[in-house]
């Protein structure tokens, strides 16, 4: 079980220096974040392996990417083919947003066929695509996002489960019923936390709730549930920290690295 970095909080800065970083906080390997504005960039998709050599070099495997295409087109298929090339061998896709103004089957329908042409993209690449659990998806749940995923080949589309967005901020899915359900495409995990407070008092004398990201020991995710759990089943895949934190970005990586040493207290204790 290989603990990454989520490359997000990195954005704006070159490769060498985002390399530099990822190696300095310590973690196993890198989720390569590919979205414009960021070291690597959708639309320069042949410096991908530009960046996987960087991020070797000093240190940092890159066995996971995080893309945002949810259409099996051509630029979808340069990405994952340089992705492939890479050596990268897992790759998050887009999300699917749910459109309330739309009937939910129609919707459905369209991303089981999109995802039709990603299964053939990553048979031909030899890659896995995921489908993150995500708020205001067609996937926002383990109960929903098995309806994209019935009928796939899991070592060609998989899950990658993500209970702080799943089980908090979207809903109350149990992450034990989640990963019932998600079994045996689940691959992947995004790790990080939230929760939620009171706010001010609306109309009608409704009061208003809100979330916001919390510390991994801070949140509502029973994170000392979850990761003893993953240890003692065996867990293979990868757990992908994620630093949501509204703060500038240096505070943000001092945060990420109690995370991160907060997570490898969990699994020490489990091995203990």
């Amino acid at each position: 079980m290989d603990i990454a970095y989520f490359t997000k909080t990195l954005e704006g800065l070159p490769l060498e220096r985002a390399a530099e970083i990822t190696a300095g906080l310590g973690f196993d390997c890198a989720d390569l974040l590919i979205r414009d504005g960021h070291a690597v960039s959708p639309d320069r998709p042949d410096e991908i392996v530009k960046a996987v050599k960087l991020f070797a070099a000093a240190g940092v495997r890159a066995p996971m990417a995080t893309i945002d295409s949810t259409r099996p087109d051509d630029a979808a298929s340069r990405l994952l083919g340089c992705c492939g090339e890479a050596g990268i061998g897992q790759i998050r896709l887009g999300f699917w947003r749910y459109d309330p103004l739309r009937r939910w089957q129609v919707q459905l329908d369209e991303a089981r066929r999109d995802l039709d042409g990603f299964e053939r993209l990553a048979e031909r690449f030899a890659v896995t695509l995921t489908i993150q659990l995500h708020g205001g998806t067609l996937h926002s749940s383990g109960a929903l996002a098995v309806q994209l995923l019935a009928g796939r080949d899991p070592v060609r589309i998989g899950a990658y489960v993500d209970p702080a967005n799943q089980i908090i901020r979207e809903g109350s899915e149990d992450w034990r019923l989640t990963l019932d359900i998600l079994d045996p495409w689940f691959c992947c995990m995004g790790v990080k936390n939230s929760g939620w407070f009171p706010g001010t008092y609306g109309a009608y004398g409704q009061r208003a709730w809100h979330s916001d990201w919390y510390g991994l020991d801070e949140g509502m995710v029973p994170w000392s549930d979850i990761v003893p759990h993953m240890v003692t089943t065996g867990f293979t895949g990868v757990l992908s920290v994620h630093s949501q934190y509204r703060v500038p970005r240096q505070q943000a990586l001092d945060k990420v690295r109690a995370d991160l040493a907060h997570l490898r207290r969990l699994v020490a204790a489990v091995k203990e």
